[in-house]
């Protein structure tokens, strides 16, 4: 055994995972030291598997100063420098860099996307002495034994410097804007309230908070208005029905006058029967931003929640890596075999065992592609700990949509009468199912009521018992929730599947937005209207949508990372000097609402 491989992985989960599929005997030595625990696993030579803690490193000032800016001169700098209670990172560091003398090879195997390159770059590069050039990559969507097998035997011959790169740059304008920005605010506020009170803004985080301001400008100007919705008493044979006014809506009340004055019932017959059978296509799998919307609209779990949530489930081996936005299922997941596992829960065995009869398994998939990851599915494994609630919750979600993308079209029968009643027309609408085809997968998660009415002829007289007239109100438009604004910010390509829970939590913490109904604070209000007022790019998607533009071509070679920080570095120097030159003004709106109270809304 002379040569000696590390493998990194981006937490000790992963670590474990690895070590076990990849020792020979699947009984590696589990190491513990000062900096934690790691693995040695034995196979035709030794691999040493160590775990991160996520983000190891970090972008820093050179010098340190909280209170300066603007500030450009930046580094990659280890995290404990930076924040309070980092000890273990300091500790991990240096672990890592022990281990790494005297190594053959080394393997990458954080997670798969954007951020686990980062962190398996940084390791790599900082910790290791330079060793990212000779790295290989290791690349899994699921931590089952099988998938980390097939992954260490198709190693990557490289890291991914195209994406390093692009996600380098994204942390580093990221970084630029929230410490130059967040500091002149925060710098602004306490000079003329004579109170701390931490502010910050940023490419995404300014958008988002505009479009709940936008909203609640919309409610306050909405003028309601009155309509009146007319429906007809019908008794057909032997059953009571509503039949509603074709006009669904009548904004004069001199319409409504008019019906109810005219329409007595006196001739009441069908003028028109129809029936028309459609389909209903199985849903598609699910992607990071789906499943929180799903999980919100279902179980009210905030996508922060459920991100955190899904984590677990992943490490524990439960489903596929689930920070995708792919809507895609690849053959090679294996689908047969999957299904097969969850054929042997008895909770899952009926529909498992149902779908297992068809002898070509092709799921509904969406449009959406991830290069990196295929959608979220279940692995088929049983947990081998008691899940929590609302872990229960949403692997039973993953479970029921991954096996009903694979089923047969619901069809469905949409029944219509139209009666005529004193020549004005009323219909009845119903509907059934005559095939339940993939609904009987996803219930409880998908309901659907049958409304069955009778078959009748035309001009077949029907008894008119009286009409109801209702008055009503037009609504305002609704308030963001956590999950309609995160659907928000993926329809206008605002922060990635990764960040934009946390874009939300964060406008949460700074005191911008309230409410699980979302709504906008006073100090949200005041600083997004500064925004507006003195660096007004900060308030639109466009820079948002323009950067992610640039950081594609990045990945693609049409661009260059020092061209986007050279962009990024005068727009903010611009902004810094619209904010200095307007700092009274700026402080005196900041001092208002701060000693207000920054609760209120």
């Amino acid at each position: 055994m002379d040569a000696h491989t590390l493998i990194i992985t981006e937490k000790p989960d992963a670590a474990k995972r690895i070590a076990f599929a990849l020792d020979a005997n699947g009984t590696p030595i589990i190491k513990y030291e000062k900096g934690g625990s790691y693995y040695i696993a034995k196979r035709k030579f030794l691999i040493t598997i160590v775990p991160a803690l996520g983000h190891l490193y970090t972008v820093t000032i050179h010098k340190k100063n909280k209170k300066s800016y603007p500030v450009f001169n930046y580094r990659w700098s280890p995290k404990y420098l930076t924040e309070r209670k980092a000890g273990k990172i300091r500790d991990r560091i240096e672990l890592i860099s022990k281990l790494s003398k005297k190594i053959d090879r080394f393997i990458d195997a954080c997670d798969s996307d954007i951020e686990g390159s980062i962190i398996g770059y940084t390791i790599l590069k900082y910790a290791c002495g330079n060793k990212e050039k000779l790295a290989h990559r290791m690349k899994y969507s699921t931590l089952t034994k099988e998938d980390i097998l097939k992954a260490y035997n198709e190693l990557s011959p490289s890291l991914d410097f195209a994406i390093i790169k692009a996600g380098i740059t994204r942390h580093e304008i990221d970084w630029l804007y929230g410490i130059n920005l967040s500091r002149a605010l925060t710098a602004i506020a306490k000079k003329y309230s004579g109170r701390y009170t931490n502010l910050s803004t940023g490419r995404v985080q300014g958008p988002t908070l505009n479009f709940i301001k936008l909203r609640e400008i919309e409610r306050k100007k909405f003028i309601p208005k009155n309509y009146w919705q007319i429906k007809a008493k019908i008794k057909i044979e032997k059953s009571i029905f509503l039949a509603q006014y074709r006009k669904k809506f009548l904004k004069k009340k001199s319409d409504e006058i008019d019906i109810i004055d005219n329409c007595r019932g006196i001739n009441c017959v069908i003028q028109k029967f129809e029936k028309k059978k459609y389909r209903m296509m199985p849903p598609t799998p699910f992607y990071l931003g789906s499943l929180q919307m799903e999980a919100y609209k279902l179980f009210k779990i905030t996508p922060e929640q459920t991100l955190k949530i899904l984590q677990g489930l992943y490490l524990a081996t439960l489903i596929s890596y689930p920070r995708t936005s792919s809507q895609k299922l690849p053959a090679s997941i294996g689908y047969r075999k999957i299904i097969q596992r969850l054929q042997k829960n008895s909770e899952y065995n009926k529909l498992a065992s149902e779908i297992l009869t068809k002898k070509i398994l092709k799921p509904n998939e969406g449009t959406k592609i991830d290069p990196a990851h295929p959608a979220i599915y279940p692995t088929g494994n049983n947990p081998n700990k008691v899940l929590k609630t609302n872990e229960r919750k949403i692997l039973d979600l993953i479970v029921k949509r991954f096996l009903a993308v694979f089923c047969d079209y619901a069809i469905r029968e949409k029944t219509k009468i139209t009666i005529n009643i004193d020549n004005y027309l009323f219909f009845i609408i119903g509907n059934q199912s005559l095939d339940w085809g993939w609904i009987k997968f996803y219930r409880p998660y998908f309901k659907l009521e049958n409304k069955i009415i009778p078959t009748v002829k035309e001009n077949q007289k029907v008894s008119f018992i009286k009409l109801i007239s209702e008055e009503k109100t037009t609504n305002p438009p609704v308030r963001f929730n956590p999950s309609s604004l995160l659907r928000k910010m993926e329809k206008e390509k605002i922060g990635t599947k990764t960040t934009r829970s946390g874009i939300i939590k964060t406008l949460e913490k700074r005191k911008y937005i309230i409410g699980e109904k979302i709504s906008i604070t006073e100090l949200g209000n005041e600083v997004i209207e500064i925004l507006k007022d003195y660096c007004s790019s900060l308030v639109s998607v466009e820079l948002t949508r323009n950067m992610e533009v640039r950081m594609k071509d990045i990945i693609q070679g049409k661009e260059k990372k020092e061209t986007i920080i050279r962009d990024t570095i005068e727009l903010i120097k611009k902004t810094i000097r619209s904010l200095s030159d307007n700092e009274e003004i700026i402080g005196t709106r900041l001092k208002r609402v701060i000693q207000k109270g920054m609760f209120r809304r």
